[in-house]
Protein backbone atom coordinates (compact mmCIF):
# COMPACT_ATOMS: atom_id res chain seq x y z
CA UNK A 1 0.00 0.00 0.00
CA UNK A 2 2.92 2.02 1.00
CA UNK A 3 4.66 1.30 -2.67
CA UNK A 4 1.12 1.89 -4.17
CA UNK A 5 0.96 5.20 -3.11
CA UNK A 6 4.39 6.31 -3.94
CA UNK A 7 3.69 5.63 -7.64
CA UNK A 8 0.21 6.89 -7.72
CA UNK A 9 1.36 10.50 -6.50
CA UNK A 10 4.73 10.31 -8.56
CA UNK A 11 1.74 10.20 -11.56
CA UNK A 12 1.12 13.86 -10.82
CA UNK A 13 4.48 15.33 -10.43
CA UNK A 14 6.89 13.58 -13.12
CA UNK A 15 5.53 15.57 -16.07
CA UNK A 16 6.31 18.34 -14.43
CA UNK A 17 10.57 17.49 -15.25
CA UNK A 18 9.50 16.53 -18.72
CA UNK A 19 7.78 20.01 -19.91
CA UNK A 20 11.45 20.66 -21.91
CA UNK A 21 11.45 17.69 -23.25
CA UNK A 22 7.32 17.64 -24.59
CA UNK A 23 8.19 21.61 -25.99
CA UNK A 24 10.68 20.65 -27.84
CA UNK A 25 9.33 17.75 -29.76
CA UNK A 26 6.38 19.41 -30.66
CA UNK A 27 7.90 22.69 -31.55
CA UNK A 28 6.28 24.70 -29.28
CA UNK A 29 7.09 26.92 -26.12
CA UNK A 30 7.74 25.77 -22.54
CA UNK A 31 4.65 27.52 -21.09
CA UNK A 32 2.34 25.77 -23.44
CA UNK A 33 3.60 22.65 -22.64
CA UNK A 34 3.55 23.36 -18.76
CA UNK A 35 0.01 23.62 -19.47
CA UNK A 36 0.40 19.71 -19.26
CA UNK A 37 1.62 19.42 -15.98
CA UNK A 38 -1.13 21.83 -14.95
CA UNK A 39 -3.46 20.16 -15.93
CA UNK A 40 -2.61 16.93 -14.33
CA UNK A 41 -2.69 19.05 -11.04
CA UNK A 42 -5.83 20.05 -11.82
CA UNK A 43 -7.24 16.75 -12.43
CA UNK A 44 -5.77 15.60 -8.98
CA UNK A 45 -7.35 18.02 -6.97
CA UNK A 46 -10.86 17.77 -8.86
CA UNK A 47 -10.08 13.66 -8.48
CA UNK A 48 -9.71 14.28 -4.76
CA UNK A 49 -13.32 15.98 -4.29
CA UNK A 50 -15.25 14.03 -6.74
CA UNK A 51 -13.84 10.83 -6.68
CA UNK A 52 -12.24 10.11 -2.90
CA UNK A 53 -15.50 10.15 -1.32
CA UNK A 54 -17.00 6.94 -2.79
CA UNK A 55 -14.53 5.02 -0.84
CA UNK A 56 -17.13 5.26 1.75
CA UNK A 57 -19.64 4.26 -0.47
CA UNK A 58 -18.04 1.39 -3.06
CA UNK A 59 -15.96 -1.61 -1.79
CA UNK A 60 -12.33 -0.18 -1.96
CA UNK A 61 -10.97 -3.55 -3.40
CA UNK A 62 -12.58 -3.51 -6.93
CA UNK A 63 -12.39 0.60 -6.89
CA UNK A 64 -8.96 1.01 -6.10
CA UNK A 65 -8.49 -1.88 -8.73
CA UNK A 66 -10.41 -0.05 -11.06
CA UNK A 67 -8.51 3.35 -10.58
CA UNK A 68 -5.17 1.77 -10.97
CA UNK A 69 -6.73 0.53 -14.70
CA UNK A 70 -8.01 3.74 -15.17
CA UNK A 71 -4.82 5.61 -14.46
CA UNK A 72 -2.75 3.43 -16.32
CA UNK A 73 -4.69 3.46 -19.90
CA UNK A 74 -4.76 7.49 -19.34
CA UNK A 75 -0.89 7.29 -19.01
CA UNK A 76 -0.47 4.88 -21.89
CA UNK A 77 -2.54 7.33 -24.07
CA UNK A 78 -0.23 10.18 -22.69
CA UNK A 79 2.55 8.15 -23.67
CA UNK A 80 1.24 7.49 -26.94
CA UNK A 81 -0.10 11.26 -27.71
CA UNK A 82 0.37 12.06 -31.36
CA UNK A 83 -0.30 16.00 -30.77
CA UNK A 84 -0.59 18.26 -26.98
CA UNK A 85 -3.82 18.52 -26.96
CA UNK A 86 -4.47 14.65 -26.63
CA UNK A 87 -1.60 14.74 -24.39
CA UNK A 88 -3.46 17.35 -22.04
CA UNK A 89 -6.83 15.40 -21.96
CA UNK A 90 -5.03 12.07 -21.41
CA UNK A 91 -2.44 13.95 -18.34
CA UNK A 92 -5.80 15.53 -17.08
CA UNK A 93 -7.29 12.28 -17.05
CA UNK A 94 -3.93 10.57 -15.33
CA UNK A 95 -4.88 13.05 -12.69
CA UNK A 96 -8.32 12.77 -12.09
CA UNK A 97 -7.95 8.87 -11.61
CA UNK A 98 -4.56 8.82 -9.57
CA UNK A 99 -6.35 9.47 -6.22
CA UNK A 100 -5.58 6.20 -5.00
CA UNK A 101 -3.71 6.91 -2.20
CA UNK A 102 -5.68 9.51 -0.50
CA UNK A 103 -8.27 5.96 -0.42
CA UNK A 104 -5.80 3.63 0.92
CA UNK A 105 -4.97 5.94 3.88
CA UNK A 106 -8.58 6.03 5.41
CA UNK A 107 -8.30 1.71 4.63
CA UNK A 108 -5.07 1.42 6.48
CA UNK A 109 -6.48 3.65 9.31
CA UNK A 110 -9.39 1.28 9.07
CA UNK A 111 -7.46 -2.19 9.58
CA UNK A 112 -5.30 -1.43 12.59
CA UNK A 113 -5.69 -0.69 16.15
CA UNK A 114 -6.10 2.87 17.46
CA UNK A 115 -2.80 2.59 19.20
CA UNK A 116 -1.29 1.58 15.69
CA UNK A 117 -3.07 4.25 13.48
CA UNK A 118 0.04 6.73 13.66
CA UNK A 119 2.82 4.20 12.57
CA UNK A 120 1.02 2.83 10.29
CA UNK A 121 -0.41 6.64 8.64
CA UNK A 122 3.29 7.57 9.04
CA UNK A 123 4.43 4.46 6.70
CA UNK A 124 1.94 4.95 3.89
CA UNK A 125 3.02 8.81 3.97
CA UNK A 126 6.51 7.55 3.79
CA UNK A 127 6.05 5.97 0.85
CA UNK A 128 4.02 8.91 -0.72
CA UNK A 129 6.77 11.38 0.27
CA UNK A 130 9.27 8.94 -1.55
CA UNK A 131 7.11 9.18 -5.00
CA UNK A 132 6.94 13.15 -4.97
CA UNK A 133 10.79 13.16 -4.09
CA UNK A 134 11.39 10.66 -6.61
CA UNK A 135 9.34 11.62 -9.10
CA UNK A 136 11.10 14.50 -11.02
CA UNK A 137 14.18 12.69 -10.81
CA UNK A 138 12.56 9.60 -12.69
CA UNK A 139 10.90 11.59 -14.95
CA UNK A 140 14.14 13.98 -15.76
CA UNK A 141 16.48 10.95 -16.27
CA UNK A 142 14.45 8.26 -18.22
CA UNK A 143 13.75 11.15 -20.51
CA UNK A 144 16.70 12.94 -20.69
CA UNK A 145 18.03 9.53 -22.31
CA UNK A 146 14.33 7.62 -23.96
CA UNK A 147 12.67 10.83 -24.47
CA UNK A 148 9.83 12.17 -22.91
CA UNK A 149 6.96 9.22 -23.92
CA UNK A 150 9.04 6.89 -21.96
CA UNK A 151 8.16 8.11 -18.86
CA UNK A 152 4.50 7.62 -19.11
CA UNK A 153 4.92 4.20 -20.80
CA UNK A 154 7.25 2.98 -17.63
CA UNK A 155 4.60 4.80 -15.11
CA UNK A 156 1.49 2.86 -17.34
CA UNK A 157 3.59 -0.46 -16.84
CA UNK A 158 4.23 -0.27 -13.06
CA UNK A 159 0.53 1.26 -12.74
CA UNK A 160 -1.06 -1.83 -14.53
CA UNK A 161 1.44 -3.77 -12.28
CA UNK A 162 -0.36 -2.56 -9.22
CA UNK A 163 -3.36 -2.73 -10.47
CA UNK A 164 -3.01 -6.60 -10.10
CA UNK A 165 -1.46 -6.62 -7.09
CA UNK A 166 -3.58 -4.53 -5.07
CA UNK A 167 -6.64 -6.40 -6.67
CA UNK A 168 -5.09 -9.93 -5.05
CA UNK A 169 -3.90 -8.54 -2.00
CA UNK A 170 -6.03 -5.81 -0.56
CA UNK A 171 -8.29 -6.88 2.14
CA UNK A 172 -12.38 -6.92 1.53
CA UNK A 173 -13.82 -4.24 3.52
CA UNK A 174 -17.70 -4.15 3.01
CA UNK A 175 -18.95 -0.31 2.68
CA UNK A 176 -19.37 2.43 5.08
CA UNK A 177 -22.68 3.95 4.05
CA UNK A 178 -25.18 3.50 1.73
CA UNK A 179 -25.42 7.39 0.97
CA UNK A 180 -26.25 8.39 -2.43
CA UNK A 181 -23.58 10.17 -4.25
CA UNK A 182 -24.93 13.55 -4.12
CA UNK A 183 -25.58 13.19 0.05
CA UNK A 184 -21.45 12.22 0.27
CA UNK A 185 -20.31 15.08 -1.62
CA UNK A 186 -22.68 17.45 0.46
CA UNK A 187 -21.76 15.90 3.93
CA UNK A 188 -18.03 16.42 2.84
CA UNK A 189 -18.57 20.14 2.80
CA UNK A 190 -20.80 19.65 6.14
CA UNK A 191 -18.11 17.93 8.09
CA UNK A 192 -16.27 21.28 7.76
CA UNK A 193 -19.03 22.84 10.08
CA UNK A 194 -19.69 20.47 12.62
CA UNK A 195 -16.52 18.81 12.92
CA UNK A 196 -14.17 21.01 15.47
CA UNK A 197 -11.23 17.95 15.09
CA UNK A 198 -11.47 18.49 11.28
CA UNK A 199 -11.97 21.84 11.58
CA UNK A 200 -8.40 22.49 13.47
CA UNK A 201 -6.43 19.63 11.38
CA UNK A 202 -7.21 21.70 8.42
CA UNK A 203 -6.28 24.82 9.72
CA UNK A 204 -3.00 23.33 10.76
CA UNK A 205 -1.70 21.92 7.83
CA UNK A 206 -3.32 24.55 5.15
CA UNK A 207 -1.09 27.24 6.73
CA UNK A 208 2.11 25.09 6.84
CA UNK A 209 1.44 23.48 3.47
CA UNK A 210 1.12 27.02 2.34
CA UNK A 211 4.17 28.12 3.75
CA UNK A 212 6.23 25.22 2.26
CA UNK A 213 4.48 25.85 -0.87
CA UNK A 214 5.65 29.90 -1.06
CA UNK A 215 9.13 28.38 -0.07
CA UNK A 216 9.94 25.57 -2.88
CA UNK A 217 7.93 28.05 -5.69
CA UNK A 218 10.02 31.19 -5.18
CA UNK A 219 13.42 28.52 -4.34
CA UNK A 220 13.58 28.42 -8.35
CA UNK A 221 13.15 32.07 -8.50
CA UNK A 222 16.36 32.64 -5.85
CA UNK A 223 18.55 29.99 -7.18
CA UNK A 224 18.41 30.96 -11.19
CA UNK A 225 18.60 34.54 -10.14
CA UNK A 226 22.01 36.80 -9.40
CA UNK A 227 22.63 35.40 -5.84
CA UNK A 228 23.23 32.01 -7.68
CA UNK A 229 22.91 31.97 -10.86
CA UNK A 230 22.49 27.88 -11.26
CA UNK A 231 20.65 26.29 -13.76
CA UNK A 232 17.04 24.24 -12.97
CA UNK A 233 18.66 21.00 -12.02
CA UNK A 234 20.01 22.44 -8.85
CA UNK A 235 16.38 22.79 -7.71
CA UNK A 236 15.78 18.95 -8.41
CA UNK A 237 19.21 18.10 -6.52
CA UNK A 238 17.98 20.16 -3.45
CA UNK A 239 14.92 18.81 -3.58
CA UNK A 240 16.55 15.33 -2.64
CA UNK A 241 17.50 16.34 0.76
CA UNK A 242 13.54 16.29 1.82
CA UNK A 243 14.59 12.67 1.35
CA UNK A 244 14.81 12.26 5.10
CA UNK A 245 11.24 13.10 5.27
CA UNK A 246 10.54 9.42 4.36
CA UNK A 247 12.06 8.54 7.66
CA UNK A 248 10.78 10.58 10.01
CA UNK A 249 7.51 10.01 8.72
CA UNK A 250 6.83 6.68 10.31
CA UNK A 251 8.90 7.83 13.94
CA UNK A 252 6.13 10.77 13.69
CA UNK A 253 3.29 8.62 13.47
CA UNK A 254 4.89 6.64 16.65
CA UNK A 255 4.74 9.44 18.63
CA UNK A 256 1.28 10.28 17.61
CA UNK A 257 0.19 7.27 19.28
CA UNK A 258 2.15 7.66 22.56
CA UNK A 259 1.46 11.44 22.78
CA UNK A 260 -1.55 12.55 20.56
CA UNK A 261 -1.72 14.43 17.78
CA UNK A 262 -1.53 18.39 19.77
CA UNK A 263 1.94 18.00 20.40
CA UNK A 264 3.18 16.44 17.38
CA UNK A 265 1.60 20.12 15.92
CA UNK A 266 3.08 22.20 18.26
CA UNK A 267 6.41 20.82 17.78
CA UNK A 268 6.15 21.12 13.86
CA UNK A 269 4.93 24.99 14.18
CA UNK A 270 8.23 25.49 16.01
CA UNK A 271 10.32 23.05 13.57
CA UNK A 272 8.17 25.39 10.71
CA UNK A 273 9.21 29.53 12.31
CA UNK A 274 13.17 27.60 12.99
CA UNK A 275 13.23 26.62 9.50
CA UNK A 276 12.13 29.89 8.39
CA UNK A 277 14.84 31.92 10.95
CA UNK A 278 17.26 29.40 9.34
CA UNK A 279 16.00 29.83 5.53
CA UNK A 280 17.07 33.42 5.79
CA UNK A 281 20.78 32.93 5.27
CA UNK A 282 19.89 32.12 2.10
CA UNK A 283 20.06 35.32 0.82
CA UNK A 284 23.89 35.71 1.13
CA UNK A 285 24.53 33.35 -1.64
CA UNK A 286 27.68 31.15 -1.91
CA UNK A 287 28.20 27.96 -0.54
CA UNK A 288 26.99 29.34 3.42
CA UNK A 289 24.01 30.25 1.16
CA UNK A 290 23.52 26.88 -0.05
CA UNK A 291 24.15 25.52 3.65
CA UNK A 292 21.53 27.49 5.26
CA UNK A 293 18.91 26.91 2.02
CA UNK A 294 19.20 22.99 2.66
CA UNK A 295 19.19 22.69 6.30
CA UNK A 296 16.12 25.29 6.25
CA UNK A 297 14.26 22.93 3.85
CA UNK A 298 15.40 19.83 5.18
CA UNK A 299 13.56 21.41 8.50
CA UNK A 300 10.69 22.92 7.08
CA UNK A 301 10.13 19.38 5.00
CA UNK A 302 9.85 17.32 7.83
CA UNK A 303 8.02 19.55 9.80
CA UNK A 304 5.41 19.80 7.22
CA UNK A 305 5.41 16.09 6.63
CA UNK A 306 5.08 14.99 10.52
CA UNK A 307 2.06 17.69 10.71
CA UNK A 308 0.37 15.88 7.72
CA UNK A 309 0.93 12.21 9.70
CA UNK A 310 -0.89 13.81 12.93
CA UNK A 311 -3.36 16.19 11.20
CA UNK A 312 -4.73 12.73 9.43
CA UNK A 313 -4.54 10.34 12.31
CA UNK A 314 -6.99 12.78 13.96
CA UNK A 315 -9.21 13.38 11.62
CA UNK A 316 -9.57 9.64 10.93
CA UNK A 317 -10.04 9.06 14.79
CA UNK A 318 -13.30 11.00 14.30
CA UNK A 319 -16.06 9.01 12.74
CA UNK A 320 -14.98 5.22 11.67
CA UNK A 321 -17.59 6.05 8.89
CA UNK A 322 -16.79 8.59 7.14
CA UNK A 323 -13.01 8.52 6.74
CA UNK A 324 -12.97 9.07 3.16
CA UNK A 325 -14.85 12.45 3.13
CA UNK A 326 -13.23 13.61 6.08
CA UNK A 327 -9.68 13.01 4.04
CA UNK A 328 -11.67 14.51 0.81
CA UNK A 329 -12.27 17.76 2.77
CA UNK A 330 -8.79 17.72 4.90
CA UNK A 331 -6.94 17.33 1.38
CA UNK A 332 -8.97 19.72 -0.83
CA UNK A 333 -8.46 22.02 1.98
CA UNK A 334 -4.74 21.87 2.43
CA UNK A 335 -4.19 21.75 -1.36
CA UNK A 336 -5.80 25.28 -1.88
CA UNK A 337 -4.00 26.23 1.30
CA UNK A 338 -0.47 24.89 -0.89
CA UNK A 339 -1.78 26.70 -4.00
CA UNK A 340 -2.47 29.66 -2.31
CA UNK A 341 1.13 29.91 -0.97
CA UNK A 342 2.20 29.12 -3.96
CA UNK A 343 0.61 31.83 -5.67
CA UNK A 344 1.62 34.38 -2.25
CA UNK A 345 5.41 32.97 -2.43
CA UNK A 346 6.03 34.42 -5.98
CA UNK A 347 4.27 37.77 -5.11
CA UNK A 348 5.89 38.12 -1.74
CA UNK A 349 9.73 37.40 -3.82
CA UNK A 350 8.96 39.80 -6.59
CA UNK A 351 8.02 42.39 -4.19
CA UNK A 352 10.27 41.89 -1.14
CA UNK A 353 13.22 39.38 -2.62
CA UNK A 354 13.90 35.88 -0.26
CA UNK A 355 13.36 37.76 3.48
CA UNK A 356 9.82 38.10 1.98
CA UNK A 357 8.75 34.38 1.49
CA UNK A 358 10.80 33.57 4.77
CA UNK A 359 8.93 35.94 6.28
CA UNK A 360 5.50 34.46 4.76
CA UNK A 361 6.78 31.28 6.19
CA UNK A 362 6.92 32.30 9.65
CA UNK A 363 3.47 33.90 9.24
CA UNK A 364 2.25 30.81 8.20
CA UNK A 365 3.84 28.93 11.49
CA UNK A 366 2.48 32.17 13.73
CA UNK A 367 -1.17 31.48 12.28
CA UNK A 368 -1.00 27.82 13.39
CA UNK A 369 0.35 28.78 16.85
CA UNK A 370 -2.18 31.25 17.16
CA UNK A 371 -5.20 28.60 16.03
CA UNK A 372 -3.68 26.83 19.05
CA UNK A 373 -3.69 29.96 21.52
CA UNK A 374 -7.86 30.85 20.75
CA UNK A 375 -8.78 27.06 21.11
CA UNK A 376 -6.47 26.40 24.24
CA UNK A 377 -8.24 30.08 25.51
CA UNK A 378 -11.96 28.57 24.41
CA UNK A 379 -11.17 25.39 26.42
CA UNK A 380 -10.26 27.14 29.22
CA UNK A 381 -13.23 29.38 28.66
CA UNK A 382 -15.56 26.42 28.68
CA UNK A 383 -14.10 24.89 31.89
CA UNK A 384 -14.41 28.13 33.73
CA UNK A 385 -18.26 28.15 32.53
CA UNK A 386 -18.84 24.60 33.92
CA UNK A 387 -17.66 25.46 36.85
Amino acid sequence: MALACGVGVANVYFPQALTPLVADAFRIAPGAAANVATLTQLGYAAGIFLLVPLGDRLPRRPLVTALLAVTGCALLAAGLAPTTGVLAAAGAAVGLATVVPQLLLPLAAGLVAPDRRGAVIGTLQGGLIGGILLARTFGGVLGEHLGWRAPYLAAAALTGLLALVLGLALPTVPPATRERYPALLADTLRMLRTEPGLRRSVLHQSTLFGGFSAAWTALALLLTGPPYGLDAQAVGLLALIGAASMLCAPAAGRLVDRSGPDRVNGRCTAATLLAAAVLAGGAVGGAAGLVALALGLLLLDVAVQCSQVANQARIFALRPEARSRLNTAYMTCSFLGGSAGSWLGVRAYGRLGWAGVCGLVALAAGAGLAARGLRSLSSTTTSKDHS
